[in-house]
């Protein structure tokens, strides 16, 4: 809850080369981590000190030329955290991983405990302490300024899509990466039996018996009533 702000990225193995074929990245080298980081810091620290900020409170002295000059020098001195892994199995799993923050608040209402007296009751993960779940306590206003640090800026994104993904001629890009890359056709849900989507939304075969777990289940007939 308090302010930590990061990007999530990401990136295909592969893409179209320059003559519109499919170049794939190597199995056991995608990128260099500890370059990433640097780049990414010298990118960030760039564009920042050619901003024109204005800094209030303890800051402000942020507003003199030199001081912010010397601020962001310092920056430089501090290692960066660049954090890669490799796909988790499927389409499916990345895409449920990136909606937990692209399609949810910042706390969910099931970790508020109780919002009483003016304070607010709410669990988290101490990570550090071997993911422990433990309860904080803050008041209503702390509460509220800690969550308004998640909520976006005016004229910022909360996704953008770049290369083979970017908006502009998208659909021509995919139906030719799948083409080169043997991507089997996505099904439409109209093509899925009730019993798939069931499967695809929660994971579980309902149809499988509740008693042997080998077995399926046949279908029942239909009852008959009489008036």
């Amino acid at each position: 809850m308090l302010y930590h702000p990061h990007i999530h990225c990401v990136i295909t193995g592969g893409g179209l080369n320059i003559t519109g074929k499919w170049s794939a990245s190597s199995k056991k080298f995608f990128l260099p981590v500890r370059v990433m980081s640097k780049m990414f810091r010298g990118k960030f620290l760039y564009y920042l000190s050619k901003l024109h900020l204005n800094f209030y409170g303890p800051v402000e002295s942020l507003n003199f030329k030199t001081n912010f000059a010397s601020f962001i020098s310092g920056l430089y001195n501090t290692d960066w955290v660049t954090y890669c892994k490799p796909p988790f199995g499927s389409p499916a799993k990345v895409i449920d991983y990136l909606g937990r923050y692209t399609h949810r608040v910042a706390i969910s209402n099931y970790r508020i405990i109780s919002m009483a007296n003016g304070f607010v009751t709410f669990s988290w993960r101490d990570y550090r302490d071997s993911n422990k779940l433990k309860l904080m306590r803050v008041t209503a206003i702390e509460f509220i300024r800690r969550f308004f640090l998640h909520v976006l800026p005016v004229g910022f994104r909360k996704i953008r899509h770049y290369g083979i993904l970017s908006p502009r001629n998208k659909l021509p890009r995919i139906k030719l990466c799948k083409k080169l890359t043997n991507t089997l056709k996505n099904i439409s849900i109209h093509e899925l039996s009730l019993t798939d989507i069931l499967v695809r939304i929660f994971g579980r075969d309902f149809n499988l018996c509740p008693v042997c777990r080998s077995g399926y289940m046949n279908k029942a007939s239909p009852a008959v009533t009489t008036a």
